[in-house]
């Protein structure tokens, strides 16, 4: 366990991202997901607003969030099952890389899959201002309602980690430790997926982060969404080591 302070370094698009830039991405964000979602936009600084605005959401009942989103999640449906048929089943990846200065792969992933940690739910909730809704089933399979990228619509979706098979991205063993599943539509399409890897180095430990999205995905979605990676996975480390 290193006593070294916590540094998280973005690579996005092959060029480095400091941790200010990704927070500045992530401010911006916010008056745009409480729109969304029809929550006040918080007051105070960033920190006061990110703090703010998590226990808003986690305030709203499932049923509630699944409510008020209903009509963006109905649209982005659609417009997902289309893209994916005429896809045929190629895929374009939204990829970040995090090199982070404190702990191990494995003390993270442990924690980032640790569903029965008491502050699971938000720790979820909080990574970033689009995240609407987590919840892990007892079947391990999670739902997810949240702004991908640069889109305008919330989606929803349910990734299953225990189902890598309709992944196209190839396993790199370089990375010792992975997260990954596919994400499908409530009706089973498998419209995408993740495969998030990780490994040791020197200092810590480097994260790949990559998304699946159907080939014909705007581009611009593509860009954003690594932005997206770097904002919730960062605050998710920072989370993880906060109390070191």
């Amino acid at each position: 366990m290193s006593n070294s302070k916590l540094t998280i370094r973005a690579v996005i698009d092959g060029s480095p991202v400091s941790r200010d830039e990704v927070l500045a991405w992530e401010a911006a964000r916010i008056p745009k997901a409480a729109r969304k979602i029809g929550l006040p936009v918080p007051a105070g600084d960033v920190a006061r607003q990110k703090v703010a605005f998590a226990d808003s959401k986690v305030a709203l009942d499932p049923h509630e969030i699944r409510r008020r989103l209903a009509r963006d999640i109905r649209f982005a449906d659609v417009t997902a099952r289309a893209t994916t048929r005429l896809s045929f089943g190629r895929r374009s990846t939204s990829v970040c890389e995090l090199h982070v200065t404190r702990g191990t792969a494995n003390e993270f992933v442990d924690w980032f899959t640790d569903v029965g940690r008491d502050d699971y739910v938000r720790s979820m909730i909080a990574a970033h201002p689009d995240h609407f809704l987590i919840d892990t089933a007892t079947d391990g399979r999670q739902e997810v309602i949240e702004t991908t990228g640069g889109s305008p619509l919330a989606t929803r979706f349910f990734v299953d980690y225990e189902d890598t098979s309709p992944l196209v991205t190839p396993r790199d063993p370089a990375f010792a430790i992975e997260a990954a599943g596919v994400a499908r539509t409530e009706g089973g399409l498998a419209i995408g997926g993740v495969r998030h890897e990780f490994c040791d180095e020197a200092s810590g430990f480097r994260a790949r982060l990559c998304v699946e999205f159907p080939a014909l995905t705007a581009p611009h979605m593509i860009a954003q969404h690594r932005w997206h990676l770097a904002c919730e996975f960062s605050n998710w480390i920072e989370a993880a080591f906060s109390k070191w």
